[in-house]
């Protein structure tokens, strides 16, 4: 009894020392989501959220974390995905723990979430969370079905070239299959899938959703939607042309059930519009 009483004692002890490094953004809010951010030390340039994380030290970029800084602060422990695999190595032999988390998929991310749960020490926020990705996937069902849907990333002003779409490698195209629907891209390609405007055309979508986070460029959101209807595809034809400019909407954090509930919204309304036009012929 004695030794369990000191090994429950050790554990907790270690949890409220924990001192953390979280080296993507998605990673530092799922730490904060979990009421754990006082354990974070630092984290990269672009953790944005919450607004406390901006105040944090910052260690590089995402693609660019300093190895130097890293060490300075002392962390008890480094999270990070696994494209800073070498550097997990390199802190690993300065004796510094590090976790590679993977976060491409729908399971990876819960699985993700559940991970830094055990962590931090908390397991049933964690499982809360999880709980809400779940039902938020389950709301996107027996809205509308057989529908191909194209997700694009980024604020393209033309469409003649570098058009980054999701593909058969992320968990967008799960939470088109989960909504009784399909990626109007079916690719086998492992990289990030990069379109023309014959590829788009090829794909001819029944809805476009257009992942554009809201930067100080000049481009309103109607500016980006104008291109898609000059298209000669389903979506153009039914203005079926949707944005979502939110910064969550690509983060694969605890913020998913945000998107979840976004995506629901461009199911639904194209729903009604469907309805509409079928009324008028």
């Amino acid at each position: 009894m004695k030794q369990l009483i000191l090994l429950l004692l050790t554990t907790v002890l270690a949890n409220a020392n924990e001192r953390i490094i979280a080296l993507s953004p998605s990673i530092n809010e799922i730490i904060f989501a979990l009421d754990a951010g006082d354990k974070v030390i630092a984290n990269t340039e672009y953790s944005l959220y919450p607004p406390e994380s901006v105040k944090l030290p910052k260690v590089g970029g995402y693609f660019s974390p300093s190895l130097e800084k890293i060490v300075v602060l002392k962390p008890s422990l480094v999270i990070m995905q696994e494209n800073n695999h070498k550097l997990s190595l390199k802190l690993e032999r300065l004796g510094i723990k590090t976790k590679i988390i993977k976060i491409d998929t729908l399971a990876n991310i819960k699985d993700a979430i559940t991970q830094i749960g055990t962590i931090v020490d908390k397991k049933e926020e964690a499982k809360k969370i999880v709980e809400n990705i779940n039902s938020g996937l389950r709301e996107l069902q027996n809205i509308i079905d057989e529908k191909k849907i194209l997700i694009v990333f980024g604020r393209n002003k033309e469409l003649a070239k570098n058009v980054f779409v999701a593909g058969q490698n992320l968990y967008f195209d799960e939470i088109i299959n989960e909504s009784n629907n399909t990626n109007a891209l079916q690719s086998t390609r492992k990289g990030q899938p990069i379109l023309n405007m014959e590829n788009i055309i090829a794909c001819n979508p029944d809805i476009v959703l257009l992942l554009a986070r809201y930067q100080n460029d000049g481009i309103t959101n109607e500016g980006l939607i104008e291109p898609w209807l000059k298209l000669p595809i389903s979506a153009a034809k039914t203005k079926a042309i949707y944005i979502n400019d939110n910064i969550y909407a690509g983060l694969p954090s605890d913020r998913l059930v945000l998107f979840l509930k976004d995506f629901r919204n461009v199911l639904e309304d194209y729903k009604i519009k469907s309805s509409q036009n079928n009324a008028k012929n």
